[in-house]
């Protein structure tokens, strides 16, 4: 396995790097594009052990990015994996717009790049070796993650979708965001079906999450199209109508329907950390032999 190596630092360096850098680590602004920021956890074993994984948790329209930080730190920790957790602010353009980041494009910004260049940045930092990624996201972070999935397959070794809102469905009749006809033209990609299969997704939801006031969709609403709202009234309608549209293309779901659990991400963070620890125990186990 590849190893992680930390340059040689001066004392004064040193100490800097164990307060900010190593453990819960403060908030960095993105080199690429200074409006959207992120907080990391690092094992403090960084450069003792085996390359760490990379895992990224997308924030929800709360934007409760350390939280997630937070919540995830004992699992970085004992599975030797570094934590990401962007910021993608409300209002970015001026506007109060809470949603750009969900749909991957707001006006001149594409999110997934975004995403990708934190990413490239912090494997720089810490010197990573492996470009690839799990992704989880929770709500408003549930949409992020099942679109980037869509776009980027190639640089996931998981995905955890949960509870979004609104669902893009595999439809090559219909267009973005309901269906995917036009993403080429929107994104200058095609949708890598086969590659997609090779990612191991979670889809999970609360059984108890079953208010639609924010997620039903109204004609002149910003985020209004022609079928908005049939993949069903509640978000575990709508995940379920994303998990039969992943299985009609053979990609393979393991859905979580949590008992009991109503619209909170951090009850489901358990269940998707015991997800990812058996993805990684799989890919480790494959990587010895």
């Amino acid at each position: 396995m590849n190893l992680a190596v930390a340059p040689p630092e001066t004392p004064e360096k040193d100490r800097g790097r164990q307060i900010y850098d190593l453990g819960h680590t403060t908030v960095f602004a993105s080199k690429q594009d200074p409006r959207f920021s992120y907080c990391l956890y690092v094992p403090p074993t960084l450069g003792q052990d085996d390359a760490p994984e990379l895992v990224v948790a997308m924030h929800g329209t709360g934007r409760a990015f350390m939280e997630y930080r937070d919540a995830f730190a004992e699992f970085g920790r004992w599975n030797n994996c570094i934590i990401l957790c962007p910021l993608f602010p409300v209002g970015v353009l001026g506007d109060g717009n809470r949603d750009g980041f969900k749909y991957m494009a707001e006006a001149g910004i594409r999110y997934d790049e975004v995403l990708l260049s934190i990413v490239g940045e912090v494997r720089e930092r810490y010197g990573l070796l492996e470009d690839r990624f799990a992704l989880f996201g929770f709500s408003g972070g549930g949409h992020f993650t099942h679109r980037f999935l869509m776009l980027h397959p190639q640089r996931l070794w998981a995905a955890a979708i949960g509870a979004p809102g609104s669902v893009t469905l595999l439809d090559p009749t219909r267009d973005w965001w309901v269906g995917i006809r036009d993403v080429k033209e929107r994104f200058g990609r095609t949708i890598d079906i086969d590659a997609m299969r090779r990612v191991p997704v979670q889809m999970i939801v609360g059984a108890a999450d079953l208010e639609t006031w924010e997620i039903t969709h109204r004609e002149g609403g910003k985020n209004w199209m022609p079928g908005a709202n049939d993949a069903g009234r509640t978000r575990p309608e709508r995940l379920d109508s994303l998990r039969r549209s992943f299985e009609a293309e053979g990609i393979q779901v393991r859905f979580d329907l949590v008992p009991n659990v109503p619209h909170d991400g951090m009850r489901v963070v358990e269940h998707v950390q015991n997800f990812f620890a058996g993805v990684l125990r799989n890919r480790r186990l494959n990587e010895k032999n």
